[in-house]
């Protein structure tokens, strides 16, 4: 099998505390309810504070989603509130999420691969006989470790004449508990790998551009979400001192970036208790800091064409930054992976009435994936637009700093399905159907890096 670690991305392991790890959290008898807040969200959040609840979304204008204990359910059901239930037992949903229906057997063309989620171990496996598919056009890579020691793994594909193109970079499992980033990420690689000198448009893809694949920018806190805790989000690291937060462990890794890292105080949070943390400074987990170098290194060399990470204008400009980004057609493109909400999203997530040079070539972008998404087999609509103004708020945010400061053609956050009907428990039966639906999408948004969608003026 061919391997590379990238030169100077292993960083030092940081100092752990060596803490036992807990007992699993057991979610029998936990349901999930969708709220209305459309028509009140302050009288909402007003009578929420009375019970104890774990919300699930960020965004709360139209709704809140939350998860509440049996010891809760008889409180939160007196307070009246206009609710559907998205998981009437969520342990038994999880259950049936976990269930292991057939043992990984070393074939990355078995179809059964997709109708279950996985162990961590079983994924990387998976990656590296992926890799061995492709021996030639491929190198199994690891660009640093997470905080407990873990390699921070991935897959760079390439075509004729070798490495060195503008590269295709690919994040997905950013926050832990979104099982299906990962799955969608390894079916769009599989049908690269597979492609790959078989069918001519998926050929093209590889000789125009180095794809950079990392399935799990978090290991540490997906690792958690198998052995304790299912909804986990953040990555592992401990709290800084005082001792008063010890028992609030990890950060956001996609609000530490260090790109308007405090630039909105709705963007992430100073506490880190929240589900938001941002951190003590930019780039502070040892998981941000591989990120932003291999980024960084893309950048600097044939550059980004698309990011991808599996979250009116009055003005349009680029904000300012500390340092001279590369040009802006460098890196190609740029995707980050998320779930849920169905969403394709683009900077900037800090400011909701800012626009950039390329706002209108974003959005035709985005128009052209999710219609080819919308007219496919499954039908599934997904809402496209600026992160902020189309979302919520982020600070530190992966697709702002990689194109500003990476200097990304294309960066993109997609939110998966669904739409609050599971969340993030989405059922093992929607895994194929969600990674068929992006490789359409993906199709089409990489045949169109190179056109001009866009020329700057006149309307988008």
């Amino acid at each position: 099998m061919r391997a590379a670690t990238i030169a100077g991305f292993f960083l030092p392991l940081a100092a752990s505390i060596a803490l036992p790890r807990p007992d699993k959290v057991d979610y029998e008898g936990y349901k999930v309810f969708r709220l209305n807040t459309e028509h009140g969200l302050a009288q909402v959040q007003e009578k929420l504070s009375t019970i104890n609840f774990d919300q699930w979304n960020i965004d709360s204008s139209r709704h809140i989603d939350i998860s509440v204990s049996p010891e809760q359910l008889a409180a939160f059901e007196a307070l009246g509130l206009d609710f559907h239930v998205m998981h009437e037992n969520l342990g038994r949903s999880l259950a049936e999420e976990s269930a292991v229906k057939s043992k990984y057997k070393r074939q990355i063309n078995d179809d059964a691969w997709f109708d279950q989620y996985h162990p961590y171990a079983d994924h990387e496996q998976y990656f590296k006989d992926l890799q061995a598919a492709l021996p030639d056009n491929s190198e199994f890579i690891t660009y640093g470790k997470s905080y407990e020691g873990r390699d921070m793994f991935g897959l760079h594909l390439y075509g004729v004449d070798g490495p060195g193109k503008p590269a295709v970079l690919y994040h997905g499992t950013v926050h832990a508990r979104e099982w299906i980033t990962a799955m969608v990420i390894e079916y769009i690689t599989l049908q690269l790998v597979t492609g790959y000198g078989v069918d001519n448009v998926t050929t093209s893809f590889l000789d125009r551009y180095d794809f950079y694949i990392l399935p799990f920018v978090n290991p540490d806190g997906f690792v958690y979400t198998q052995e304790v805790q299912r909804l986990w989000r953040k990555n592992r690291m401990p709290p800084p001192p005082p001792p008063a937060n010890q028992s609030c462990f990890g950060l956001d890794v996609n609000r530490n970036w260090d790109q308007e890292w405090d630039g909105n105080p709705l963007g992430a949070s100073p506490n880190p208790c929240s589900q938001t943390y941002r951190g003590e400074y930019p780039s502070s987990s040892p998981e941000n800091q591989a990120l932003t170098a291999l980024a960084d290194k893309l950048g600097a060399g044939a550059g980004i064409k698309l990011f991808i990470c599996t979250t009116s204008a009055p003005c349009i400009q680029n904000p300012p930054s500390p340092r001279a980004p590369p040009p802006t057609n460098s890196i190609p493109h740029r995707f980050d992976w998320h779930s849920y909400g169905q969403y394709i999203l683009y900077p900037w997530g800090h400011n909701c009435t800012l626009w950039h040079s390329s706002s209108g070539a974003h959005q035709q972008l985005a128009a052209l994936t999710g219609d080819a998404i919308r007219t496919g087999a499954n039908g599934t609509t997904f809402t496209f637009g600026p992160s902020c103004s189309t979302l919520y708020a982020t600070t530190g945010s992966s697709i702002d700093y990689v194109f500003a400061k990476a200097g990304a053609k294309y960066s993109y956050t997609i939110e998966l399905r669904d739409t609050g009907d599971y969340g993030f428990v989405l059922p093992p039966a929607q895994i194929r159907g969600a990674a068929e639906e992006q490789w359409v999408g993906q199709q089409v948004m990489l045949s169109l890096l190179d056109e001009v969608l866009f020329d700057g003026e006149g309307p988008a």
